[in-house]
């Protein structure tokens, strides 16, 4: 039996221990899985939003769902609200959705191409046109009906969750499951002809065949196997700070069951509900605006209605590793590469690093051309997620700033970006579009929306007859009243979550 060590805790230590043990050691127990986790350095703890695809994870881990989300103060997110990220609009702040969801209920053309050919942009937002998410968040309800079961919803939806709680309910259900929690502070590394042999630790050394390095942006066992290993993204993604605030409830709301991202002079802020607080954050562009300032505009932005209750500064190293395995070791989650929040891909990339690790693990014989193969997905997902995330940015028309001004130029440095704009002004945005490249989760549909969004629209030449474009936004009409039937208002089902919490915990 060997010895996989995971160094760091947080939730990619503790998402890779559950996998990795349940992935190698369902029937014969394959690796000894340890987490090394020291009891003084804490983790970030601010990513309180996902993807929709982070319930397959949770799902295929034997999770509880209700269970989840009461542990981790869980609310449902439908998707995204971008506010201000261009000029206002006929005097009113310009704002789009990005949902987890884009209909196709039947038609001679899909249902993107008949809203352009409708004319519809003139009476709706693109969202409104195409998804019911869009229209969920309108009437207060969430996917989840009364008889959803585990994970399913009549539309895909993620979570906005507590971090830290989340590792903590992993940690409890990792150990439950035979995996060994080491509380221990790493004080060096033990490296020979380009392997880790143990990692040494203020509770003694812990030898193993294969490591991985969740110790955050220190990276601290690859560093020790590969220096000038890692690759900034700062040319195009220039915000390389944040600060954090967790505050209460604005009296008489509800929480909101979608992200807000409302762009503020340099960089955007965040607004995530929890069941009992309000996390919001501000990640700016540390050469254009101080952390003082930073702060000072996150305040004034957040209003004085609501009582903080903690303000974090946070430093971000945007990139990612050109090697992520290296030798016996492999990064994953903050160690392995980061790219700014704005899309809440966090915990979507350990997941992706680690269940791709683990069918890359199975059968290495030692030879380098798996590690390779590992080494090359994981530089090109995280190239693929740099260039959606700077589409965000380079469609703003804002001039109002010197962060503004700078930001249609980041689409230089991104040239299959570069090459696609102008094609995307003549034609749809579709699915063929992406072959060959490395898009995890966000393809067609994703682009859609930020692209339409941002209003930045093909000319279409050809004619629908009226007839056939009525069935079509009929059928959505039909699909919209059976999801609000079919679904729970947000806050009444959050109301269930928490009597699950008390029957789990006791009064």
């Amino acid at each position: 039996m060997k010895t996989l060590n995971i160094v760091g805790g947080g939730s990619a230590g503790w998402m890779a221990a559950i996998y990795l043990n349940r992935y190698f050691n369902r029937e014969v127990k394959n690796f000894q899985v340890n987490v090394i986790e020291s009891p003084d350095i804490g983790i970030i703890g601010v990513g309180e939003a996902t993807v929709h695809s982070i319930r397959f994870f949770f799902g295929a881990m034997g999770l509880d769902e209700a269970e989840l989300m009461a542990e981790t103060n869980a609310t449902i997110k439908s998707g995204i609200m971008f506010r201000n990220w261009k000029k206002p609009i006929a005097g009113q702040t310009h704002e789009y959705f990005h949902p987890f969801d884009q209909q196709q209920p039947g038609g001679s053309v899909d249902i993107s191409s008949a809203w352009f050919v409708g004319g519809r942009k003139s009476q709706e937002r693109y969202d409104e046109g195409v998804s019911v998410n869009s229209h969920l968040i309108k009437w207060g309800h969430c996917p989840k009906g009364a008889s959803s079961s585990n994970y399913q919803g009549a539309v895909p939806y993620g979570y906005h969750l507590d971090a830290t709680l989340l590792a903590r309910f992993l940690r409890r259900k990792a150990v439950e499951q035979g995996v060994r929690h080491i509380e221990a502070t790493v004080t060096d590394v033990e490296v020979a002809a380009g392997k880790i042999l143990s990692v040494q630790t203020d509770q003694g050394a812990f030898a193993g065949d294969f490591f991985l390095d969740c110790t955050g942006f220190r990276g601290l066992l690859l560093e020790k196997l590969q220096s000038d290993n890692w690759e900034s993204f700062a040319d195009v993604l220039p915000c390389d700070k944040a600060v954090a605030i967790q505050r209460e409830f604005p009296m008489g709301t509800n929480p909101r069951s979608y992200t807000v991202a409302t762009a503020l002079s340099s960089g955007w802020a965040w607004q995530i509900d929890l069941v009992n607080r309000q996390g919001s954050g501000y990640v700016y562009d540390s050469g254009r605006i101080s952390p003082e300032d930073a702060e000072r505009e996150l305040r004034d932005f957040l209003g004085p209605e609501a009582g903080v209750l903690k303000c974090t500064h946070l430093d971000m190293k945007v990139g990612c590793r050109r090697n992520t395995w290296v030798g016996n070791c492999a990064a994953i989650g903050l160690s392995s590469g980061f790219i700014e929040p704005l899309e809440s891909t966090g915990l979507h990339m350990i997941h992706l690093g680690v269940s791709l690790l683990a069918t890359h693990l199975a059968g290495d014989d030692g030879s380098g051309v798996l590690r390779d193969s590992y080494n090359e997905k994981m530089r090109g997902f995280y190239q693929d997620l740099k260039q959606f995330i700077v589409l965000h940015y380079c469609l703003s028309d804002r001039d109002d700033s010197e962060f503004w001004r700078a930001a249609p130029a980041t689409v230089e440095g991104c040239a299959w970006l570069k090459s696609k704009l102008p094609l995307w002004k003549r034609k749809i945005c579709e699915y063929q579009d992406f072959a060959g490249s490395y898009a995890s989760i966000f393809t067609d549909a994703n682009y859609r929306y930020v692209l339409y969004g941002m209003q930045h629209y093909p000319e279409l030449r050809f004619a629908m007859s009226e007839g056939e474009l009525e069935g079509i936004f009929q059928r959505f009409s039909q699909l919209l009243v059976r999801a609000k039937a079919g679904t729970l208002d947000h806050a009444q089902f959050l109301q269930a979550m928490h009597a699950k919490k008390v029957s789990l915990t006791g009064p």
